[in-house]
């Protein structure tokens, strides 16, 4: 346990953040975009640290930067730093009841209904695990799996990257909803929400002459808002729209399709063996449940 510390007090621990930036989007300046700093300030961290470790970590060309075999090797210990300090930060201040800490991140839909009741059955089962609930989009949840800050991510698009394991968790059946049901669709208020590209290639399949909306938004919940409150449709996932639709304030436009949006389970490849794994089988059996009533509403 000391060796990752020991680096610690020799290398600005940005510098390390800095270099898993660059690996994961195999770009100087696409990192410098993520981690809201100057091309420069990327470039300096980066030589700063190879001049410590006396390698190069990064062969630089036309199409990106690329790790040379010194900075595979970095790679796992980069990713052990990162998370051992994350760890030992939360961990610190857990009290002696817990035996672990978690951290959970998934895109807004997911904690629509099925994480809530995954998290319930995880308290029950494992009182003396904290758990660390957040939101987050595709890109940032892949960079902190990547990182090591994040132990389990929940998303629709993600983007393969080393060290992450990902795998389908279950589907979900998007549905064309509406506040007015006698409203001809398409409409003036329907709003376009960005599911991302499998829901982009079935919309686009099958309404291919359809002009650019002139709402769109980039999650579901803000969909949802801006329908009850003004009027109009958008596409949502079942899951969400069941309420609305018990409580007669939401509507399924008639003759309209229903799309899959396939969920992804994502965790670090090598994860905590103690904990990780129940975790994931439970949540696994709870989308195994989702998945089954995703069928039978296909087949409706």
């Amino acid at each position: 346990m000391c060796a990752p510390f020991s680096i610690v007090f020799a290398v600005d621990i940005e510098q390390v953040r800095t270099f898993l930036a660059v690996a994961a989007n195999g770009s100087f300046l696409e990192a410098a975009t993520r981690l809201h700093v100057t091309q420069s300030t990327v470039s300096a961290r980066i030589q700063n640290l190879e001049q410590w470790l006396g390698t190069r970590l990064f062969t630089r060309n036309r199409a990106g930067a690329v790790l040379t075999p010194a900075g595979r090797r970095f790679l796992r210990h980069a990713k052990a730093l990162i998370l051992t300090l994350e760890q030992a930060r939360h961990d610190v201040g857990l009290p002696s009841r817990f035996r672990a800490s978690i951290t959970v991140g998934a895109r807004i839909a997911l904690w629509e209904g099925f994480l809530p009741e995954w998290v319930g059955q995880v308290r029950a089962a494992e009182p003396d695990i904290s758990l660390r609930c957040e939101i987050g989009f595709e890109e940032d949840l892949m960079r902190r799996l990547v990182e090591g800050t994040l132990d389990i991510g929940l998303m629709y698009s993600p983007q393969h990257s080393p060290g992450v394991r990902i795998e389908p968790l279950f589907d979900e059946v998007l549905v064309l909803l509406t506040t007015d049901p006698e409203r001809a669709w398409p409409d003036e208020q329907y709003i376009h929400v960005d599911w991302g590209p499998a829901f982009y290639a079935q919309f686009n399949n099958h309404y291919p002459d359809q002009e650019r909306p002139a709402q769109m938004v980039n999650i579901g919940w803000l969909g949802v808002q801006l329908i009850l409150h003004n009027g109009g449709s958008c596409f949502l996932p079942m899951r969400m729209a069941d309420p609305f639709i018990r409580q007669g304030r939401l509507f399924p436009v008639a003759g309209s399709p229903r799309f899959r949006l396939p969920a992804y389970l994502a965790y670090p490849r090598e994860a905590d063996a103690s904990v990780l794994p129940r975790l994931l089988d439970g949540l696994r059996a709870r989308a195994a449940e989702e998945q089954q009533r995703a069928e039978a509403l296909l087949r409706d």
